[in-house]
């Protein structure tokens, strides 16, 4: 039985050793509506993202590698870790400066590209993004079904298809509006596993601090 012992910790290493960076099939942008964050946790954890003044409406979640079904994480690589600069300055579009180092970690390692490389292709695809202007005029926190977000992103987004987007939900909220891109940063139709929106007709969505 050693040899069957010896197997299995054979494939408990490669498991542990994660995925090969720079393997996978397409990106999904992840975008958070700030204000839902903010209420459910961020407040609690004294985000500097949840600051009145800060204004944070949709925000960058990440930029994630993608297999077409199920994604890579924590992927060992030789390319050196962000500089504290480097992730402060993806704090205007993504909340804070912690969030672009966990994302780096877990995700950014996995795109074989450089960190500089992977947050300027973060920005990249964020700032491509025509984001619906409708939900930053809200004045009081409304219900409303999932699939009106989707048709608000569509049609601030013509060239996109509905297979290409997908909204989710989280404790009754709005969560995010996250886009499914080639590894060019094209859009294209989203995997399987990823084209699960949120059914809600009655999610809350809060309005900008």
């Amino acid at each position: 039985m050693r040899w069957l012992a010896a197997l299995v910790i054979s494939a408990s290493m490669a498991m542990a050793a994660g995925e090969k960076s720079g393997d996978f099939d397409y990106y999904v942008l992840s975008l958070s509506w700030s204000p839902n964050w903010c209420d459910l946790e961020g407040r609690a954890k004294n985000s500097d993202q949840c600051r009145p003044d800060k204004g944070f409406g949709w925000v960058l979640h990440g930029l994630w590698p993608q297999y077409e079904t199920g994604w890579p994480s924590y992927c060992p690589t030789a390319q050196r870790p962000p500089s504290r600069a480097r992730t402060r300055a993806m704090a205007d579009i993504m909340g804070t400066a912690g969030l672009a180092w966990y994302q780096w970690k877990k995700h950014g390692t996995c795109s074989g590209l450089t960190a500089d490389e992977y947050f300027a292709a973060a920005r990249r695809a964020f700032d491509a993004v025509s984001r619906p202007a409708v939900f930053r005029k809200l004045d009081k926190p409304v219900k409303l079904p999932a699939s009106i977000v989707e048709e608000a992103f569509l049609r601030a987004n013509p060239t996109w298809d509905k297979d290409m987007l997908t909204i989710t939900c989280k404790a009754g909220r709005i969560q995010e509006a996250r886009l499914c891109l080639s590894k060019d940063l094209q859009p294209r139709i989203c995997g399987r596993d990823v084209r699960r929106d949120c059914s809600m007709s009655d999610a809350l969505f809060a309005p900008l601090p």
